[in-house]
């Protein structure tokens, strides 16, 4: 085992890809200077397959397309969330519909990677959870892990697969430790993760949100109330049957996600299970979600948007009261 940190997981994965298959490529901005570290060393390692692109999200999409559609497999560093924007339409409008629109003659197996969220006072432009829009896209995977360990056992998965993937690292989370095995190994896309087991509630959290959803089933299991916490991971395709199986065992649900509430997964969970597991619930699904409004600058004022673990311990005693104080 080696003590690693969450860019550290996600760079020791790539290494090992890059090493196991010729074909993998990293394009970015800077990513030979490799500002949050998980492309740092691949130049030296890899000559003439790392390749640091001008400030234009979407030609490096594009050109990744390209060569993804040529036989190469590319990953592309875009470092921070709201830069997906910038190349949005080269995402939604070519990279997640080619397979499709060419009846599987092309395929895509390129991985997007950045850090996302808020945490580092950074302000609006540089904070954002894009995740919910890219969700609505069809056709793209969406990965969002919450621990190194996980980390690198998405990505290595991730670029692995055929189809495009969005990986997302939570900018509050990159700097956190973990022991990570030395032997390989891949955590599949596609799957939750009970990160503890409960009877009385079941917890959902997303990326940067499940250390704060676990700090929160300490305090309230301090009442007697046993939580279970399950960590989505991969948030297309949605694990909807651990969600619904952990449902239909504690009959309440508290989600909680770093995204503004409309259109959140937090949404769109709570209408699966309502949807799905209706006969079940004891209470109101609940949501703990930013609030509606671009992220602050302002270190408190950005605290007080972002869901925190009194508002999460809130919430689960409300759902616990059935939805009352």
């Amino acid at each position: 085992m080696k003590t690693m940190t969450f860019t550290d997981a996600m760079q020791s994965g790539l290494h090992e890809e890059m090493q196991r298959d010729a074909r993998i490529i990293v394009l970015g901005e800077d990513v030979k200077l490799s500002p949050y570290g998980y492309t740092r060393g691949l130049d030296e390692a890899f000559p003439g397959r790392v390749r640091n692109t001008p400030i234009a999200e979407q030609t490096t999409i594009g050109a990744a397309l390209g060569a993804a559609m040529c036989g190469l497999r590319p990953v592309v560093d875009l470092m921070m969330g709201n830069f997906f924007y910038t190349g949005w339409d080269q995402l939604a409008n070519q990279v997640a519909k080619l397979r499709y629109m060419t009846g599987g003659q092309f395929s895509v197996p390129a991985v997007f990677v950045s850090t996302y969220g808020a945490g580092g006072n950074v302000a609006a432009q540089h904070s954002d959870v894009p995740y919910p829009q890219m969700m609505n896209l069809a056709g793209v995977k969406i990965v969002v892990p919450s621990t190194p360990y996980d980390a690198k056992g998405l990505f290595k998965a991730a670029i692995r697969e055929d189809n495009p993937v969005v990986f997302l690292a939570p900018v509050s989370l990159v700097d956190d430790e973990e022991e990570i095995p030395e032997e390989e190994y891949l955590f599949p896309l596609g799957k939750a993760k009970i990160g503890r087991q409960g009877s009385d509630i079941t917890l959902a959290a997303i990326g940067a949100m499940l250390p704060r959803a676990l700090q929160a089933a300490d305090q309230v299991e301090a009442r007697g109330w046993s939580v279970e916490v399950i960590d989505l991971c991969t948030l297309n395709p949605l694990d909807a049957p651990t969600i619904l199986d952990s449902v239909s065992k504690t009959g309440r649900l508290v989600v909680v996600d770093e995204a503004r509430q409309l259109c959140s997964v937090a949404s769109e969970v709570a209408a699966l299970t309502v949807e799905q597991a209706f006969r079940h619930l004891k209470a109101p699904v609940l949501r703990v979600t930013a609030a509606n409004v671009p992220v602050p600058f302002s270190p408190p004022l950005e605290d007080y948007v972002i869901p925190g673990v009194d508002r999460i311990v809130d919430a689960l005693q409300r759902v616990m009261l059935n939805g009352s104080k």
